[in-house]
Protein backbone atom coordinates (compact mmCIF):
# COMPACT_ATOMS: atom_id res chain seq x y z
CA UNK A 1 0.00 0.00 0.00
CA UNK A 2 1.31 3.29 -0.66
CA UNK A 3 1.62 6.09 1.87
CA UNK A 4 4.38 8.51 0.47
CA UNK A 5 1.46 11.58 0.68
CA UNK A 6 0.18 10.30 4.54
CA UNK A 7 3.61 10.19 5.58
CA UNK A 8 4.06 13.66 4.51
CA UNK A 9 1.38 15.13 5.38
CA UNK A 10 1.64 13.35 9.25
CA UNK A 11 5.27 14.69 9.16
CA UNK A 12 4.44 18.31 8.84
CA UNK A 13 0.89 17.75 11.04
CA UNK A 14 3.26 17.04 14.04
CA UNK A 15 4.42 20.03 14.28
CA UNK A 16 1.44 22.11 14.32
CA UNK A 17 -0.94 19.68 16.07
CA UNK A 18 -0.62 17.56 19.26
CA UNK A 19 -0.09 14.19 17.87
CA UNK A 20 -0.77 15.37 14.32
CA UNK A 21 -4.03 14.43 14.86
CA UNK A 22 -7.57 16.19 15.77
CA UNK A 23 -8.92 12.87 18.27
CA UNK A 24 -6.70 10.32 19.59
CA UNK A 25 -7.46 7.07 17.99
CA UNK A 26 -6.63 8.51 14.74
CA UNK A 27 -3.47 8.73 15.41
CA UNK A 28 -3.30 4.82 14.52
CA UNK A 29 -1.12 3.91 17.90
CA UNK A 30 -2.32 1.14 18.66
CA UNK A 31 -1.85 -0.80 15.91
CA UNK A 32 1.67 0.59 15.40
CA UNK A 33 1.37 2.73 12.11
CA UNK A 34 1.46 6.23 11.38
CA UNK A 35 -3.06 7.48 10.53
CA UNK A 36 -3.89 7.10 6.76
CA UNK A 37 -4.80 10.52 5.41
CA UNK A 38 -8.14 10.69 4.02
CA UNK A 39 -8.66 12.94 0.58
CA UNK A 40 -12.74 12.60 -0.59
CA UNK A 41 -15.22 9.55 0.09
CA UNK A 42 -18.25 8.06 -2.18
CA UNK A 43 -20.57 5.30 -0.69
CA UNK A 44 -18.83 2.53 0.97
CA UNK A 45 -15.40 3.73 -0.60
CA UNK A 46 -12.98 6.20 1.23
CA UNK A 47 -9.61 7.13 -0.85
CA UNK A 48 -6.84 8.39 0.57
CA UNK A 49 -3.99 10.83 -0.51
CA UNK A 50 -2.26 8.40 -2.03
CA UNK A 51 -4.96 7.18 -4.50
CA UNK A 52 -5.29 3.91 -2.09
CA UNK A 53 -9.12 2.89 -2.37
CA UNK A 54 -11.04 0.68 0.57
CA UNK A 55 -13.88 -0.52 1.71
CA UNK A 56 -14.87 1.73 4.66
CA UNK A 57 -16.58 0.06 7.87
CA UNK A 58 -15.98 3.28 10.08
CA UNK A 59 -18.00 5.43 8.20
CA UNK A 60 -16.80 8.63 10.51
CA UNK A 61 -17.37 6.34 13.93
CA UNK A 62 -20.83 5.65 12.52
CA UNK A 63 -23.09 8.78 11.65
CA UNK A 64 -22.59 7.65 7.88
CA UNK A 65 -25.70 4.82 7.73
CA UNK A 66 -26.64 6.13 4.40
CA UNK A 67 -22.77 6.03 3.15
CA UNK A 68 -20.17 8.41 1.88
CA UNK A 69 -21.80 11.53 -0.13
CA UNK A 70 -25.47 10.78 -0.23
CA UNK A 71 -26.86 12.75 -3.50
CA UNK A 72 -30.15 13.61 -1.26
CA UNK A 73 -27.85 14.99 2.19
CA UNK A 74 -25.61 16.75 -0.54
CA UNK A 75 -28.22 18.43 -2.34
CA UNK A 76 -30.23 19.75 1.52
CA UNK A 77 -26.67 20.90 2.81
CA UNK A 78 -26.23 23.53 -1.06
CA UNK A 79 -29.63 24.49 -0.34
CA UNK A 80 -29.11 25.49 3.36
CA UNK A 81 -25.81 26.82 2.20
CA UNK A 82 -26.99 29.27 0.02
CA UNK A 83 -28.87 30.79 2.38
CA UNK A 84 -25.96 31.62 4.87
CA UNK A 85 -23.66 29.25 6.70
CA UNK A 86 -25.04 30.65 10.27
CA UNK A 87 -27.20 32.84 12.08
CA UNK A 88 -26.96 32.55 15.91
CA UNK A 89 -31.35 32.61 15.92
CA UNK A 90 -34.03 30.06 15.27
CA UNK A 91 -34.54 28.81 12.03
CA UNK A 92 -37.71 26.28 10.79
CA UNK A 93 -34.79 23.87 10.45
CA UNK A 94 -34.78 23.20 13.77
CA UNK A 95 -38.45 22.20 13.96
CA UNK A 96 -38.34 19.91 11.17
CA UNK A 97 -35.71 17.86 12.88
CA UNK A 98 -37.11 18.19 15.90
CA UNK A 99 -39.93 16.98 15.11
CA UNK A 100 -38.42 13.92 13.00
CA UNK A 101 -36.75 12.80 16.35
CA UNK A 102 -39.71 13.06 18.68
CA UNK A 103 -41.90 11.10 16.03
CA UNK A 104 -39.18 8.54 16.02
CA UNK A 105 -38.14 8.02 19.84
CA UNK A 106 -41.42 7.76 21.74
CA UNK A 107 -39.58 8.31 25.22
CA UNK A 108 -38.85 11.71 24.19
CA UNK A 109 -41.21 14.70 24.38
CA UNK A 110 -38.70 17.89 24.00
CA UNK A 111 -35.50 17.84 22.83
CA UNK A 112 -32.56 20.68 23.07
CA UNK A 113 -29.86 20.25 20.03
CA UNK A 114 -26.15 20.63 20.67
CA UNK A 115 -22.99 20.27 18.60
CA UNK A 116 -21.66 17.14 20.07
CA UNK A 117 -22.04 13.78 21.21
CA UNK A 118 -20.33 15.08 24.51
CA UNK A 119 -21.94 18.07 24.90
CA UNK A 120 -25.23 16.44 24.60
CA UNK A 121 -23.84 13.77 27.44
CA UNK A 122 -22.69 16.78 29.67
CA UNK A 123 -25.67 18.78 29.69
CA UNK A 124 -28.33 16.28 29.84
CA UNK A 125 -26.32 15.06 33.57
CA UNK A 126 -26.40 18.65 34.47
CA UNK A 127 -30.28 18.81 33.69
CA UNK A 128 -30.83 15.44 36.04
CA UNK A 129 -28.68 17.11 38.85
CA UNK A 130 -30.58 20.54 38.62
CA UNK A 131 -34.19 18.27 38.35
CA UNK A 132 -33.65 16.17 41.16
CA UNK A 133 -31.20 18.13 44.00
CA UNK A 134 -28.72 15.45 44.03
CA UNK A 135 -24.98 15.46 43.11
CA UNK A 136 -24.11 11.57 42.24
CA UNK A 137 -23.71 9.60 38.79
CA UNK A 138 -23.71 6.28 38.18
CA UNK A 139 -22.00 4.86 34.40
CA UNK A 140 -20.40 1.54 33.56
CA UNK A 141 -17.05 0.13 33.12
CA UNK A 142 -15.88 0.20 29.54
CA UNK A 143 -18.64 3.13 28.67
CA UNK A 144 -17.73 5.92 26.72
CA UNK A 145 -19.96 9.61 27.37
CA UNK A 146 -17.56 11.85 25.78
CA UNK A 147 -14.43 13.47 27.64
CA UNK A 148 -16.45 15.60 29.92
CA UNK A 149 -14.04 15.40 33.12
CA UNK A 150 -16.74 13.99 34.93
CA UNK A 151 -16.97 10.88 32.61
CA UNK A 152 -13.56 9.89 32.11
CA UNK A 153 -13.73 6.92 34.81
CA UNK A 154 -13.32 3.57 33.15
CA UNK A 155 -14.41 5.11 30.17
CA UNK A 156 -14.31 3.17 26.61
CA UNK A 157 -13.13 4.30 23.26
CA UNK A 158 -9.80 6.06 22.99
CA UNK A 159 -9.21 5.71 26.67
CA UNK A 160 -9.38 2.39 26.78
CA UNK A 161 -6.99 2.36 22.98
CA UNK A 162 -4.59 4.52 24.44
CA UNK A 163 -4.35 2.23 27.97
CA UNK A 164 -4.73 4.77 30.15
CA UNK A 165 -7.12 5.45 33.68
CA UNK A 166 -8.68 8.79 33.17
CA UNK A 167 -6.69 11.89 31.95
CA UNK A 168 -4.64 14.71 33.99
CA UNK A 169 -6.38 17.90 34.19
CA UNK A 170 -9.44 16.45 35.74
CA UNK A 171 -9.82 17.35 39.78
CA UNK A 172 -10.68 14.45 42.03
CA UNK A 173 -13.40 17.27 43.10
CA UNK A 174 -14.95 16.41 39.72
CA UNK A 175 -15.04 12.91 39.66
CA UNK A 176 -15.70 12.12 43.23
CA UNK A 177 -19.71 12.00 42.87
CA UNK A 178 -18.86 9.44 39.54
CA UNK A 179 -19.37 6.16 40.30
CA UNK A 180 -18.59 3.54 37.56
CA UNK A 181 -19.65 -0.06 37.79
CA UNK A 182 -19.42 -3.38 35.86
CA UNK A 183 -21.74 -3.34 32.81
CA UNK A 184 -24.03 -5.95 32.23
CA UNK A 185 -23.90 -6.42 36.18
CA UNK A 186 -27.44 -6.24 37.80
CA UNK A 187 -26.53 -7.55 41.18
CA UNK A 188 -23.78 -4.91 41.72
CA UNK A 189 -25.95 -2.40 40.29
CA UNK A 190 -28.84 -3.35 42.89
CA UNK A 191 -26.15 -3.09 45.93
CA UNK A 192 -25.31 -0.35 45.11
CA UNK A 193 -27.85 1.45 44.53
CA UNK A 194 -29.36 0.00 47.69
CA UNK A 195 -27.00 1.75 49.71
CA UNK A 196 -26.59 4.79 47.51
CA UNK A 197 -29.64 5.13 45.72
CA UNK A 198 -31.19 8.68 47.20
CA UNK A 199 -28.02 10.30 46.55
CA UNK A 200 -27.61 9.51 43.04
CA UNK A 201 -29.05 11.87 40.40
CA UNK A 202 -28.83 9.83 37.38
CA UNK A 203 -27.74 6.45 36.01
CA UNK A 204 -26.08 6.65 31.82
CA UNK A 205 -25.45 3.94 30.02
CA UNK A 206 -24.59 3.20 26.25
CA UNK A 207 -28.09 0.28 25.82
CA UNK A 208 -25.63 -1.47 23.65
CA UNK A 209 -21.96 -0.60 24.29
CA UNK A 210 -19.82 0.29 21.21
CA UNK A 211 -17.10 2.10 22.80
CA UNK A 212 -15.12 -1.24 24.29
CA UNK A 213 -15.85 -2.79 21.11
CA UNK A 214 -19.36 -4.06 20.56
CA UNK A 215 -20.79 -5.59 23.73
CA UNK A 216 -24.96 -6.03 24.02
CA UNK A 217 -26.77 -6.17 27.15
CA UNK A 218 -27.59 -9.42 28.83
CA UNK A 219 -31.15 -10.14 29.67
CA UNK A 220 -32.61 -8.47 32.21
CA UNK A 221 -29.34 -5.67 32.75
CA UNK A 222 -31.38 -2.43 31.44
CA UNK A 223 -34.64 -3.53 32.77
CA UNK A 224 -33.18 -4.28 35.93
CA UNK A 225 -31.45 -0.05 35.22
CA UNK A 226 -35.03 0.96 34.64
CA UNK A 227 -37.02 -0.47 37.65
CA UNK A 228 -34.41 0.48 40.55
CA UNK A 229 -33.97 4.21 39.13
CA UNK A 230 -37.65 4.41 39.30
CA UNK A 231 -37.49 3.02 42.85
CA UNK A 232 -35.04 5.72 43.99
CA UNK A 233 -36.16 8.57 42.13
CA UNK A 234 -33.00 8.13 40.19
CA UNK A 235 -33.29 9.35 36.45
CA UNK A 236 -32.19 6.85 34.07
CA UNK A 237 -29.76 8.55 31.00
CA UNK A 238 -29.58 6.73 28.11
CA UNK A 239 -26.40 7.27 25.53
CA UNK A 240 -27.61 6.78 22.35
CA UNK A 241 -25.30 8.78 20.01
CA UNK A 242 -23.98 5.64 18.56
CA UNK A 243 -27.18 3.56 18.74
CA UNK A 244 -29.45 5.98 17.93
CA UNK A 245 -31.05 5.72 14.54
CA UNK A 246 -28.23 3.22 14.06
CA UNK A 247 -29.69 0.08 15.57
CA UNK A 248 -33.33 0.53 14.71
CA UNK A 249 -35.27 4.12 13.73
CA UNK A 250 -36.46 4.30 17.52
CA UNK A 251 -32.70 3.93 18.83
CA UNK A 252 -31.77 0.62 20.90
CA UNK A 253 -34.81 2.01 23.27
CA UNK A 254 -37.57 0.73 20.61
CA UNK A 255 -35.15 -2.83 20.42
CA UNK A 256 -35.27 -3.58 24.17
CA UNK A 257 -38.54 -2.46 25.36
CA UNK A 258 -36.55 0.37 27.65
CA UNK A 259 -38.11 3.81 28.15
CA UNK A 260 -35.59 6.13 29.71
CA UNK A 261 -35.90 9.87 31.20
CA UNK A 262 -33.24 11.08 29.30
CA UNK A 263 -31.93 10.76 25.96
CA UNK A 264 -28.77 11.39 24.69
CA UNK A 265 -28.40 11.26 20.57
CA UNK A 266 -24.96 12.81 17.95
CA UNK A 267 -24.13 10.70 14.83
CA UNK A 268 -26.71 9.65 12.25
CA UNK A 269 -29.03 12.93 13.52
CA UNK A 270 -26.54 15.05 11.64
CA UNK A 271 -26.28 13.00 8.37
CA UNK A 272 -21.98 13.77 8.81
CA UNK A 273 -22.42 17.50 9.99
CA UNK A 274 -20.98 18.33 13.75
CA UNK A 275 -24.31 17.87 16.04
CA UNK A 276 -25.95 16.44 19.21
CA UNK A 277 -28.96 16.71 20.89
CA UNK A 278 -30.26 15.60 23.97
CA UNK A 279 -34.56 14.74 25.20
CA UNK A 280 -36.84 13.47 27.28
CA UNK A 281 -39.67 13.93 29.24
CA UNK A 282 -41.18 17.48 28.87
CA UNK A 283 -41.00 18.34 32.98
CA UNK A 284 -37.48 17.36 33.03
CA UNK A 285 -36.63 18.96 29.61
CA UNK A 286 -38.82 22.19 31.31
CA UNK A 287 -35.84 22.80 33.40
CA UNK A 288 -33.54 23.84 30.24
CA UNK A 289 -32.96 27.75 30.26
CA UNK A 290 -34.46 29.92 29.39
CA UNK A 291 -38.06 27.62 30.08
CA UNK A 292 -36.25 27.03 33.72
CA UNK A 293 -33.27 27.32 35.58
CA UNK A 294 -30.36 24.99 34.17
CA UNK A 295 -28.47 26.74 32.35
CA UNK A 296 -27.43 25.28 28.87
CA UNK A 297 -26.32 27.84 25.68
CA UNK A 298 -24.24 27.36 22.03
CA UNK A 299 -23.52 29.56 19.56
CA UNK A 300 -23.35 27.14 16.84
CA UNK A 301 -26.07 25.03 18.06
CA UNK A 302 -29.10 24.27 15.76
CA UNK A 303 -26.72 25.33 12.69
CA UNK A 304 -28.57 25.11 9.52
CA UNK A 305 -26.18 23.16 7.22
CA UNK A 306 -26.55 20.27 10.25
CA UNK A 307 -30.30 20.16 10.49
CA UNK A 308 -30.68 20.41 6.94
CA UNK A 309 -28.39 17.28 6.75
CA UNK A 310 -30.03 15.34 9.48
CA UNK A 311 -33.63 16.46 8.12
CA UNK A 312 -32.40 14.73 4.42
CA UNK A 313 -30.84 11.49 6.60
CA UNK A 314 -33.70 10.64 8.32
CA UNK A 315 -36.27 11.00 5.96
CA UNK A 316 -34.23 8.26 3.82
CA UNK A 317 -34.10 6.28 7.16
CA UNK A 318 -37.69 6.68 7.46
CA UNK A 319 -38.70 4.86 4.03
CA UNK A 320 -39.95 1.32 4.26
CA UNK A 321 -37.71 -1.50 4.18
CA UNK A 322 -34.56 0.76 5.02
CA UNK A 323 -33.76 -0.87 7.86
CA UNK A 324 -34.73 -4.63 6.54
CA UNK A 325 -32.23 -4.08 3.68
CA UNK A 326 -29.61 -3.13 6.48
CA UNK A 327 -30.13 -5.81 8.67
CA UNK A 328 -29.80 -8.24 5.94
CA UNK A 329 -26.35 -6.45 4.95
CA UNK A 330 -25.25 -6.22 8.39
CA UNK A 331 -26.37 -10.11 8.58
CA UNK A 332 -24.35 -11.25 5.87
CA UNK A 333 -21.35 -9.89 7.08
CA UNK A 334 -21.86 -11.37 10.27
CA UNK A 335 -22.57 -14.88 9.15
CA UNK A 336 -19.63 -14.83 6.92
CA UNK A 337 -17.44 -13.81 9.68
CA UNK A 338 -19.03 -16.81 12.11
CA UNK A 339 -18.30 -18.91 9.50
CA UNK A 340 -14.52 -17.96 8.87
CA UNK A 341 -14.01 -17.58 12.15
CA UNK A 342 -15.25 -20.88 13.30
CA UNK A 343 -12.75 -23.03 10.93
CA UNK A 344 -9.86 -20.44 12.37
CA UNK A 345 -7.35 -21.62 14.97
CA UNK A 346 -7.45 -18.32 15.65
CA UNK A 347 -9.14 -17.05 19.42
CA UNK A 348 -12.22 -15.15 17.76
CA UNK A 349 -15.72 -13.71 19.39
CA UNK A 350 -17.57 -11.69 18.16
CA UNK A 351 -21.16 -10.24 17.93
CA UNK A 352 -24.10 -7.72 16.08
CA UNK A 353 -26.85 -5.64 17.16
CA UNK A 354 -28.21 -4.52 13.71
CA UNK A 355 -25.81 -2.82 11.42
CA UNK A 356 -22.91 -2.22 14.66
CA UNK A 357 -20.22 -5.25 14.70
CA UNK A 358 -18.05 -6.33 17.06
CA UNK A 359 -14.94 -8.71 16.46
CA UNK A 360 -12.25 -9.53 19.49
CA UNK A 361 -9.45 -11.34 19.47
CA UNK A 362 -10.46 -13.66 22.53
CA UNK A 363 -11.94 -17.09 22.78
CA UNK A 364 -14.60 -16.10 25.41
CA UNK A 365 -17.71 -14.31 24.55
CA UNK A 366 -17.85 -10.39 25.64
CA UNK A 367 -20.19 -9.35 28.01
CA UNK A 368 -18.21 -6.56 29.99
CA UNK A 369 -15.01 -4.50 29.98
CA UNK A 370 -12.86 -7.33 31.82
CA UNK A 371 -13.55 -9.28 29.52
CA UNK A 372 -12.52 -7.20 26.00
CA UNK A 373 -9.89 -6.00 27.60
CA UNK A 374 -8.49 -10.04 27.24
CA UNK A 375 -8.28 -9.62 24.08
CA UNK A 376 -5.25 -10.24 21.78
CA UNK A 377 -4.06 -6.63 21.12
CA UNK A 378 -1.11 -7.88 19.11
CA UNK A 379 -2.94 -10.31 17.07
CA UNK A 380 -5.86 -7.15 16.20
CA UNK A 381 -2.77 -4.87 15.43
CA UNK A 382 -1.77 -7.53 12.62
CA UNK A 383 -5.34 -8.19 11.41
CA UNK A 384 -5.74 -4.45 11.18
CA UNK A 385 -2.48 -4.05 8.61
CA UNK A 386 -3.53 -7.34 6.56
CA UNK A 387 -7.24 -5.95 6.09
CA UNK A 388 -5.38 -2.36 5.32
CA UNK A 389 -3.66 -3.97 2.92
CA UNK A 390 -6.46 -5.95 1.58
CA UNK A 391 -8.05 -3.07 0.94
CA UNK A 392 -10.49 -2.95 3.53
CA UNK A 393 -10.89 0.20 6.25
CA UNK A 394 -11.46 -0.30 10.08
CA UNK A 395 -11.43 1.04 13.43
CA UNK A 396 -7.50 1.27 14.32
CA UNK A 397 -8.34 0.11 17.85
CA UNK A 398 -9.55 -3.46 19.66
CA UNK A 399 -12.22 -1.68 21.53
CA UNK A 400 -14.38 0.19 18.66
CA UNK A 401 -17.26 -0.61 16.60
CA UNK A 402 -17.73 -1.45 13.00
CA UNK A 403 -20.72 0.32 11.10
CA UNK A 404 -22.28 -1.09 8.10
CA UNK A 405 -23.87 1.33 5.58
CA UNK A 406 -26.96 1.29 3.49
CA UNK A 407 -23.80 1.34 0.44
CA UNK A 408 -22.19 -1.57 0.92
CA UNK A 409 -23.70 -4.05 -1.38
CA UNK A 410 -23.56 -7.48 -1.66
CA UNK A 411 -20.19 -7.71 -3.73
CA UNK A 412 -18.50 -4.87 -1.04
CA UNK A 413 -19.40 -7.39 1.88
CA UNK A 414 -17.93 -10.75 -0.26
CA UNK A 415 -14.83 -9.01 -0.78
CA UNK A 416 -14.55 -8.31 2.83
CA UNK A 417 -15.59 -11.45 3.95
CA UNK A 418 -12.49 -12.68 0.78
CA UNK A 419 -10.00 -10.09 2.20
CA UNK A 420 -10.96 -11.52 5.81
CA UNK A 421 -10.22 -15.15 4.87
CA UNK A 422 -6.87 -14.37 3.51
CA UNK A 423 -5.66 -12.77 6.53
CA UNK A 424 -6.74 -15.35 8.90
CA UNK A 425 -5.39 -17.74 6.76
CA UNK A 426 -2.25 -15.79 6.88
CA UNK A 427 -1.88 -15.09 10.57
CA UNK A 428 -2.84 -18.77 11.32
CA UNK A 429 0.05 -19.53 10.22
CA UNK A 430 2.68 -21.32 12.82
CA UNK A 431 -0.15 -21.35 15.15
Amino acid sequence: MKSENSHRMYEKALKLIPGGVNSPVRACKAVGMEPVFIDHARGCRIFDVDGNSFIDYVGSWGPMILGHGNPLVLEAVRRAMEKGTSFGAPTELEIELAELILDAVDSMEMVRMVNSGTEAVMSAIRLARGFTGRDGVVKFDGCYHGHADSLLVEAGSGIATLGIPGSPGVPRDFVRHTTSLPYNDATAFENFMMENGKNIACVIVEPVAGNMGLVKPVEGFLETLRTVTRKTGTLLILDEVMTGFRVAYGGAQSLYGITPDITCLAKVIGGGMPVGAYGGRRDIMGHVAPQGPVYQAGTLSGNPLAMAAGIATLKQLKQPGFYDNLEATAARLANGLKTIAARSPLPVSMDRVGSMLGLFFTAEPVTDFKKAKTSDLNLFARFYHGMLDQGVYLAPSQFETVFVSSAHGIKDIDDTLGAVTKVFDHLSEGR
